[in-house]
């Protein structure tokens, strides 16, 4: 979709993005760097994410790049890449919530929660409650509206049956990684929403709001197996190539027409309606409070 205004912001912002070093977060923050972005690429595999700011600095050597190390399926390594982000003193108007993992066996983080839970929604739900201070500091300072982007999925419509299962998270016994991805993607809209409606109610000048970027074949799809592929022979035609899955993302995060809209869920640039479930204001609160336990529990172990 060709975007009706510029989205160069007009003074110099800073963005940092979780999954930097590949597939579409890469794309993002090559596409924020040719915006007068300054980018921190927040990623596991620290030799990717130098190889991608060298490639990025490669297409554009007037890029302001900079790699840090975050696994968001650790607690505690969560805190120590937003303690040291804070500990720069520098000011943070975007953050971008990419990176996850899909479709994986059934498995355990450190702090002993399942990975596609922990991974895609508890580890930027913590980041995000660490940074957001920095963030209504920043907006309030620079009077530049702070951006909050959670990239979610369509797949959010297929969870389990009570959407989020609270009290078997990380049940081996009932796991399925399908309807696993389907819980975490669903965790990321709820935890927009209720966080857009909490900023709101303080009047924070922030905007958060989740994404689809459509169906592309990157390495998040490495454990789908067979059965993807198949299911990707018959519908190429629906599938993207990475610049195009970003498109949506750098919209979201950028442009001019979106200011003040928030808590709306974006496919192909354009405001879509997510499913029943993404919209419960009570399963939202839940998860809220559900998410700070499992924290909480996790730093006092």
């Amino acid at each position: 979709m060709a975007l009706t205004a510029p989205i160069s912001p007009p003074l110099l912002q800073r963005i940092a993005t979780t999954g930097g070093a590949s597939g579409i977060g890469l794309e993002t923050a090559r596409v924020l760097a040719l915006r007068n972005v300054h980018v921190i690429i927040a990623a596991r595999n620290m030799e990717a994410a130098n190889e991608a700011k060298q490639q990025i600095l490669k297409d554009n050597n007037a890029a302001r790049v900079d790699v840090e190390k975050l696994d968001l399926s650790s607690i505690r390594t969560v805190k120590a890449f937003a303690d040291k982000l804070k500990a720069l003193n520098l000011p943070l108007n975007i953050l971008i919530n990419n990176a996850g993992i899909m479709f994986c066996p059934f498995q355990l983080s450190e702090d002993g929660i399942e990975t596609q839970f922990a991974t895609n929604h508890i580890g930027h739900f913590y980041l995000t409650n660490l940074l957001i201070d920095k963030m209504k500091e920043t907006s309030k300072a620079t009077g530049i509206q702070g951006r909050i982007v959670n990239l979610s999925s369509i797949l959010h419509q297929y969870p389990y049956k009570e959407g989020i299962q609270f009290h078997k998270i990380s049940d081996k016994s009932s796991y399925q990684e399908r309807l696993a991805y389907g819980q975490s993607k669903l965790a990321n809209l709820l935890h927009s929403n209720e966080l857009s409606r909490r900023l709101q109610e303080e009047g924070a000048n922030i905007t958060v709001n989740s994404v689809h970027p459509g169906l592309i074949m990157t390495n998040l799809m490495r454990h789908s197996g067979l059965s993807m592929r198949i299911f990707r022979a018959f519908t190429c035609f629906m599938w993207k190539n990475v610049p195009q899955g970003a498109a949506t993302t750098c919209y979201v995060a950028l442009h001019p027409s979106l200011k003040g809209v928030t808590g709306k869920y974006f496919v192909d640039c354009n405001e879509h309606e997510p499913s029943k479930l993404a919209q419960d204001e009570a399963l939202a609160r839940n998860l809220w409070d559900v998410s700070n336990n499992l924290i909480n529990a996790a730093l006092k172990s």
